[in-house]
């Protein structure tokens, strides 16, 4: 019988697999692949503080992150000052020896009797130096972070504690009175820009005589109108009656600008600078503001 055609061609498989069966199999080697996970080492920016209930304490930033899981938000009840937290709330600032918004922002948290984490911005951050300068297109900072929430602007930061913190009163109860302190605060959240950039805020500063720009006398005459119809329409000693409140929060660093720059005050507005200086809040304020050793030449010049 004639040999298949095909017998050379199987003969040389078997021939293969015998060899290939009597060799060890040789490894295979994988090319090796280095990862190398770069860490960008950034500039410490953050000065952190814990305000507890008006009450500061110095504390590190990690324990809040060791307390645990944080429960789900929940809404205060109405009349409770102290809200319902998931976690400790934040608060962003910056100088404060200059910056009038965060000495604002700042007021109105210790007002609400919120407990908050205060983190400051560093005198070289270049988005902080122009809103301190007037050169932003809109103020940032200072921002309340709180149970998700993100808020910047001080006016939306006081409603925003006004409705987590409903019992604290930083708006008069009174419907029309409501209506009358919301009015006024928006007057100084949005006007005054003659004053603002005439009479910047700077708490080192003292300039006895201080001749005033005339561009800002309107400014001043319109505050003073403001402060003389909240005193006498509900008694003082804050511009809304007996309690601080929003209001006292939005023009205190107008009472720190009339004393750096020794505006003349009649007598009730004279009281009322008095009384804003007096608050335990408003000397720990300036107390701190005197520590802060950097100096921003823009606003610190010989006038």
């Amino acid at each position: 019988m004639p040999a298949s055609p095909l017998a050379p061609l199987a003969a040389a498989r078997t021939a293969r697999a015998a060899r290939t069966a009597e060799s060890p199999k040789a490894p295979k080697v994988s090319k090796a692949l280095k990862v190398v996970k770069v860490v960008k080492v950034a500039k410490v920016a953050k000065v952190v503080k814990v305000v507890k209930g008006g009450a500061a304490a110095s504390t590190a930033r990690g324990a809040a992150k060791a307390a645990g899981p944080k429960a789900p938000p929940t809404r205060p009840a109405k009349g409770s000052t102290s809200p319902a937290r998931a976690g400790l709330a934040t608060l962003t600032l910056s100088s404060r020896n200059y910056s009038s918004w965060s000495l604002r922002g700042w007021l109105l948290a210790r007002f609400a009797g919120l407990d908050f984490e205060e983190v400051m911005v560093p005198p070289d951050d270049v988005d902080a130096r122009k809103e301190l300068l007037l050169l932003a297109p809109s103020i940032l900072v200072p921002c309340l972070e709180h149970e998700g929430a993100k808020v910047w602007n001080v006016m939306a930061i006081g409603y925003y504690l006004e409705e987590v913190c409903p019992g604290a009163g930083l708006l008069p109860a009174e419907r029309i009175a409501r209506a009358h302190c919301r009015s006024v605060c928006g007057e100084m959240n949005s006007g005054f820009a003659n004053l603002r950039s005439s009479l910047p805020v700077n708490l080192k500063a003292h300039f006895p005589g201080h001749k005033i720009w005339t561009g800002a006398k309107p400014d001043i005459e319109r505050i003073v109108e403001i402060w003389r119809d909240c005193l006498a329409r509900y008694g003082g000693p804050f511009l809304f009656g007996a309690r601080r409140g929003m209001a006292d929060a939005m023009f205190a660093p107008v009472v720190t600008r009339f004393l750096t720059y020794d505006v003349e005050l009649d007598r009730e507005c004279a009281a009322y600078c008095k009384t804003i200086m007096a608050m335990p809040e408003m000397r720990e304020w300036v107390a701190a503001a005197r520590l802060e050793p950097d100096e921003i030449d823009e606003l610190d010049m010989d006038f």
